[in-house]
């Protein structure tokens, strides 16, 4: 890699030398400017923190009493001889693309981004630059979303017949940004909604920065289980199947989750049902966001890197497989998103 250039990829994370800090680093630096708070990008250790005022709330729930700086969209911030912005990235509430400039050239690190609207997040904006990093999560052209309001059809219509038969229902969903969504879909006249406590604390921190969400009920050790007929419960994918589900009585269990549209992966989960809905960009999205950067180089991360940088070479782009500790959505990583 040519030290001159704005962006280096070092063993601690993404780094700008001309700015001394890194982008979303997996090891404990000085300065580090955060995509979003989800526990593969925001990392407790580091010394000084500069992440979106939409994303700082949920930051520190994570990560407690850190330093902390924030910065809005659009805005621009000189750091040494590096000219920084952040700007939508449609992942989750207050996530960011994160744009570099040194002496003209403009990288960009997408961090986790969907292209899709979901009426929670600020929407995607491409940014155009002549260095682009991008993840792959979904990079296969297998993985093509279906409208959210379709899902949402199908997880309300599921939750309804359960009801309809005095059944509980618990949806596993990771506890930032997923959740949220979710909740935000749901046809509330069917019944109430119950959230674990890793689901509610962050709807609590969304709520008081005024995200609007509606009304939930966080399970405590006193409630009854037994007495919460066709109710929805969000909880994160671990507790699918657990002793603590086992406390409602008669359940049926789904997970939300891009991976649903693989088979086994339900199975692997211990639900009934699987409802394709990702945070993540699917192939036509990553396609479509790479071509609107107008990036000449493009950096891919974690996900189908193989199969994703052959294609992206096939279609004329200078790709190349950058390794990093960013792992995306997972199937078997609990509550990592």
């Amino acid at each position: 890699m040519n030290k001159t250039a704005a962006l280096i990829f070092t063993e601690k994370g993404i780094y700008c030398p001309n700015g001394n800090f890194y982008i979303d680093p997996w090891r404990p630096v000085d300065r580090a400017l955060i995509t979003h708070a989800h526990a593969d990008h925001a990392r407790p250790g580091h010394n000084r923190y500069l992440s979106t005022d939409i994303a700082a709330p949920v930051l520190k729930h994570r990560l407690g009493a850190i330093s902390l700086e924030t910065i809005s969209y659009g805005e621009t911030r000189q750091i040494g001889s590096a000219i920084v912005s952040f700007h939508p990235a449609g992942h989750v509430p207050g996530s960011a693309q994160i744009c570099v400039e040194v002496n003209g050239e403009i990288w960009v690190v997408s961090g986790d981004y969907k292209t899709v609207a979901d009426n929670l997040s600020t929407a995607f904006e491409p940014v155009k630059c002549h260095s682009f990093v991008t993840e792959c999560t979904f990079g296969l052209p297998a993985f093509r979303w279906m409208a959210q309001e379709h899902v949402f059809g199908e997880i309300n219509q599921w939750w309804a017949k359960n009801a309809a038969s005095g059944a509980v229902s618990i949806l596993g969903a990771y506890g930032l940004g997923k959740a949220q969504r979710l909740l935000s879909g749901l046809d509330l006249s069917i019944g109430k909604v119950l959230t674990h406590s890793a689901v509610e604390g962050t709807n609590r921190v969304m709520r008081q920065q005024g995200i609007a969400l509606p009304e939930t009920e966080q399970i405590m050790p006193e409630t009854d289980g037994k007495g919460q007929s066709g109710a929805l419960i969000l909880a994160p994918p671990s507790a699918l199947g657990s002793v603590w589900s086992r406390r409602f009585g008669e359940t049926s269990s789904a997970f939300a989750s891009g991976w649903m549209g693989l088979r086994g992966v339900r199975r692997r989960r211990a639900a009934d049902r699987g409802f394709v809905i990702s945070d993540h960009a699917d192939w036509s999205g990553l396609n479509a966001a790479i071509k609107a950067t107008r990036a000449e180089n493009i950096y891919v991360t974690h996900g189908y890197t193989d199969v994703f940088s052959k294609w992206l070479k096939s279609e004329g782009y200078n790709a190349q497989i950058v390794p990093t500790e960013f792992t995306g959505e997972t199937v078997d990583i609990e509550d990592m998103e």
